[in-house]
């Protein structure tokens, strides 16, 4: 298995998108890119089983990106080898009337995953500082004090609501959730490509809605706020991958590779011992069960 460099997609402060590419193929076939995605996710779902049974960390992990970047099937591709009871997706849509009731970030906290699982959020929090910062007047139904008209939203707003989701995943990661965000990086051209491929195809027909193309229109502004939310939330303890997304094969195994890189660094979670006294008998109990 090809050893990753992780660091070219580890996101920094003051970050430029511009900087990041978003095509890799690693100069390898289709073939060769999936026979290592693989070779990486069975490592990842064995893992699992031992996060499992060692029972004191979860695994969140945040994907962002625009519509037609690939989400779905690479959370679909990475995680296959997983225990289904390992893994817990959650898709987060339109807030419901139940959701708003609430602060923006309640949904997303009573969604995390408990301890020896995986919590995969496909759209996460971070909607609530780039949708409806791209049309805060969906900000209007969330019924916040002080919060009138969008004339009252301004950077004050959301450099506080950066403060919260950086105190939101300090406090959770302090409490044994390890926290992986990932931005799919997708070009704009892709994204058209895909597009038209949702129209031309008629299996895929379902997934077109005519507001992708009013978002499309908007990608300008979509990209300075994904700048800004990335640059101001990527922390140690809760870093931003940004992965070229343009090749899908490629971006799953990026995106494997830095799951299994960096959860190999936990060097404390491994299986537990057995207790002594059943350990001291193991052999009696083998003979009990061969005896039968």
């Amino acid at each position: 298995m090809d050893e990753i460099d992780i660091k070219t997609y580890k996101a920094t402060s003051g970050l430029n998108l511009s900087d990041y590419g978003t095509y890799e193929d690693f100069k390898k076939s289709d073939k060769d890119l999936k026979k290592q995605l693989k070779t990486v996710r069975k490592v990842l779902g064995d893992f699992q089983d031992t996060l499992y049974a060692h029972g004191k960390y979860s695994v969140l992990i945040c994907i962002q990106g625009m519509d037609t970047s690939g989400k779905d099937s690479l959370i679909r591709e990475v995680f296959k080898d997983f225990n289904v009871r390992g893994v817990v997706v959650h898709s987060f849509k339109v807030p419901t009337e139940l959701e708003l009731k609430h602060d923006y970030i309640w949904r997303h906290y009573i969604a995390l995953p408990a301890k020896g699982k995986f919590g995969v959020f496909n759209r996460t929090h971070y909607e609530n500082v780039l949708v409806t910062r791209v049309h805060p007047e969906y900000i209007l139904g969330e019924h916040i004090p002080g919060v009138h008209d969008v004339a009252d939203i301004n950077q004050n707003f959301w450099d506080k609501r950066f403060e919260q989701i950086n105190a939101f995943e300090r406090h959770i990661s302090e409490n044994g959730t390890i926290i992986f965000k990932f931005f799919l990086h997708l070009s704009k051209e892709e994204q058209r490509q895909r597009l038209l491929r949702r129209l031309e195809l008629k299996r895929k027909n379902w997934k077109f809605s005519p507001g992708d193309l009013k978002e499309r229109k908007l990608w300008d502004s979509y990209m300075q706020c994904y700048q800004e939310a990335i640059s101001k939330t990527t922390k140690p303890h809760a870093p931003w991958f940004i992965i070229p997304a343009d090749n899908k094969k490629a971006a799953r195994v990026i995106f494997a590779n830095i799951l299994l890189q960096e959860l190999k660094k936990y060097k404390d979670i491994t299986e537990p011992e057995l207790d002594e006294k059943i350990k001291a008998n193991l052999e009696q109990y083998k003979n009990q069960l061969q005896s039968e």
